[in-house]
């Protein structure tokens, strides 16, 4: 019975240690999706709004572009395609599609806000 009460704590920590790897490689596999917003002649665009949509669920993440113009999506599904655009004003920029099949782990997608919105 001694035995057991050894035992038992070392499996406990063995188990412990198997799931914090686990979760750490998961952490490690998901992506982010960065770059900056900007107009026609590549000038910065503040508080322009990013879209990040996931098309396997159809849910939509934005993020606001800091001073600088820059945004930033992490901890993407690296098995998931998103569509990515931005929009400022009456202004938006394409439609830009971020692939599973694509094994960057780091993407840097600047957004050129360069077209009224009613010209999708």
């Amino acid at each position: 019975m001694r035995k057991h009460w050894i035992v038992l704590p070392l499996l406990l920590a063995l188990v412990a240690g198997v799931a914090a790897a686990q979760d750490q490689k998961r952490e490690s596999q998901l992506r982010t999706v960065r770059g900056a917003v900007v107009d026609k002649q590549d000038n910065p665009i503040a508080s322009g709004v990013v879209y990040l949509k996931n098309l396997r669920t159809l849910t939509v993440k934005t993020y606001i572009s800091d001073d600088t113009g820059q945004y930033r999506f992490s901890g993407l599904d690296p098995n998931v395609d998103y569509e990515i655009h931005a929009e400022r004003g009456d202004s938006t920029s394409a439609k830009r599609t971020i692939s599973s099949f694509d094994s960057r782990r780091d993407i840097v997608i600047n957004l050129k806000v360069d077209k009224k919105k009613s010209e999708k």
